[in-house]
């Protein structure tokens, strides 16, 4: 979708790196059978469908709340990547990191044309809410435990480029799939 919508369409357009929404901590949801919060994950949904990803948080949509959309799949970015059906997180909150962590390519939809070679806890605990307020607890391993974590990091105000350890880890997306796709 065009990125110079008008601030009412803001809700389909993805918030690019050096807004200040993006730099926001995000406020707890409070009332997640409410209709706001029931269409807020809707218009999430169709957001992260419309741009290919496999997750975007509310930030992302210019709604600065703590939940987000997971949805792995394959595609060209993550080819290996596991299918899973996409689901709501709301107010979510890591129990356990594994003192284990691996480096792996990140992209983001508000970071377009870059990667990052980014570290990443590779088992993670969390506990959260789902799309009908029932707490969840999960054990998270590999790539869905790498997106939780990407996707946590937006409700705290940060992108994959906070987290790279070195400069020397960013890559331009057209390079990246110059030498790194299959």
């Amino acid at each position: 979708m065009n990125q110079n919508n008008t601030a009412n369409n803001n809700q389909y357009s993805i918030a690019q790196l050096g807004h200040p929404v993006l730099r926001k901590i995000a406020t707890r949801v409070e009332d997640i059978p409410s209709p706001e919060s029931q269409q807020l994950i809707e218009h999430m949904m169709l957001a992260v469908a419309q741009a290919g990803g496999v997750g975007i948080a509310a930030p992302q949509i210019h709604h600065s709340k703590r939940m987000f959309i997971m949805c792995s799949k394959p595609n060209a970015r993550y080819p290996d990547a596991p299918l899973m059906k996409p689901t709501a997180i709301i107010n979510p909150e890591v129990l356990y990191f594994s003192k284990e962590t691996e480096k792996d390519w990140e992209g983001c939809l508000s970071v377009p044309s870059m990667r990052g070679l980014v570290p990443r806890h590779k088992q993670i605990a969390v506990r959260y809410f789902n799309q009908q307020g029932k707490e969840q607890q999960k054990e998270l391993t590999g790539f869905i435990a790498r997106i939780f974590q990407h996707e946590l990091d937006h409700l705290n105000g940060l992108t994959f480029i906070d987290q790279l350890t070195s400069s020397q880890d960013l890559i331009s997306e057209v390079e990246w799939y110059r030498q790194f796709s299959k």
